[in-house]
């Protein structure tokens, strides 16, 4: 994996808010059980991405973020990246998760790193005061990232139905 170094220039991207075409992107870059290898049930149907895209132009318009689609320097759909209501019963809920998903093409080249950034700049300005990020524990390029963030490990939480895996919960105060 390659490492932006000290000072190196991160990458040029855009963060838009998923269309309805979006949803075919997602499935597309996501079909992959490597990038999907943290996430249960592995590659999801299209119909869930119609699903989340929608849920996402919601959570835009009613909070002002989202998980934005992702694209690099050429336009095209990396991923995605932002912030939305924790979506589950089990863990930080009721608070604001950060998080990415990327193409395997496009790993280990700061996009995440850069977009994470960006993403908490937005929330600042919409004026939220605490982000979580919920990483599995086996996942260390997302733990890179939320210590490139400066965000603390708080709890650990099993993850349900993943056959006793565990899942770190970062936090970051927007405030400071």
């Amino acid at each position: 994996m390659t490492e932006l170094l000290p000072g190196a220039v991160e990458p040029v991207l855009r963060l838009r808010v998923p269309t309805h075409e979006d949803a075919y992107a997602w499935h597309r870059v996501f079909d992959d059980p490597e990038v999907m290898e943290f996430f249960q049930g592995g590659p999801a149907e299209l119909s869930v991405y119609h699903e989340v895209t929608a849920r996402q132009r919601r959570h835009d318009a009613e909070l002002g973020f989202c998980l934005w689609t992702l694209l690099d320097e050429d336009g095209e759909v990396i991923g995605f990246a932002g912030a939305q209501p924790w979506p589950h019963a089990w863990g930080p809920a009721g608070e604001i998760e950060i998080g990415w998903r990327l193409a395997r093409s496009a790993w280990g080249k700061g996009y995440a790193t850069a977009a994470a950034r960006a993403t908490v700049e937005r929330l600042r300005a919409a004026g939220v005061e605490r982000v979580v990020a919920m990483v599995n524990t086996r996942n260390e390029r997302s733990v890179a990232v939320t210590r490139r963030l400066g965000m603390t490990r708080a709890e650990t939480y099993a993850i349900p139905g993943s056959g006793g895996q565990e899942g770190y919960c970062f936090r970051l105060d927007l405030t400071a």
